[in-house]
């Protein structure tokens, strides 16, 4: 369930200023993305998907191996995570991602070049934080197809394999019936497990 946070690094962080020639960061349709994944603790064919329903700036992220689900709620900055096998649901908080947040909106942006990933177009950004840097490719439409950084020791890249525009089913971004509700375990760094892309705006 580690999902390094660099390799998510892009993904879904909302970045709230779009002055500055900085890139749309929000998927303005619904969008189902698969990404291979590497990193600390990731195997070189671990592969996530993320969905977006675009109108209520929710995100579900399927996680490698397929034990669980993440679920970032943008506009009420609220989250949750599913383990399958244990059928329990954890609320994750997202202090550590609004500071994340923080940071991403001071940071010095730079556009590149444009590149061609999983049959769709992006531009390139490169940016650098207080504590972070590396670059993404994103689309015109705010799809992030490629992301690789690194952030406080920890390195990692995501990169698409496939984009699936179309209508995403809302039920998949609704808590589950019938699942336990636990709490994060004390020791459990805030954040943990929360893709940059889960940070809430």
């Amino acid at each position: 369930m580690r999902i390094t946070i660099a390799a998510a690094l892009i993904a879904a962080l909302p970045i709230a200023a779009q002055a500055q020639d900085r890139p749309q960061i929000y998927p303005t349709r619904d969008v189902a993305v698969t990404y291979r994944v590497s990193g600390q603790g990731q195997g070189q064919g671990a592969e996530m998907t993320m969905q977006w329903l675009a109108a209520q700036r929710l995100m579900r992220m399927t996680m490698p191996g397929g034990v669980g689900y993440m679920v970032a709620d943008h506009q009420n900055q609220r989250g949750f995570m599913v383990m399958e096998a244990m059928r329990t649901i954890m609320d994750v908080p997202m202090q550590q991602a609004a500071s994340i947040q923080r940071e991403m909106q001071n940071a010095n942006f730079t556009r590149g070049g444009t590149e061609k990933i999983a049959g769709n177009d992006c531009t390139v950004w490169r940016y650098q934080g207080q504590s972070q840097s590396g670059e993404a490719c994103i689309t015109a439409d705010g799809v992030m197809l490629r992301a690789q950084g690194s952030s406080q020791g920890q390195q990692g890249q995501m990169e698409a394999v496939r984009v699936a525009y179309g209508t995403q089913d809302p039920a998949q971004f609704q808590r589950p019936q019938g699942y336990q509700t636990m709490q994060m375990p004390q020791g459990m760094p805030q954040g943990m497990g929360v893709p940059r892309q889960a940070a809430p705006r």
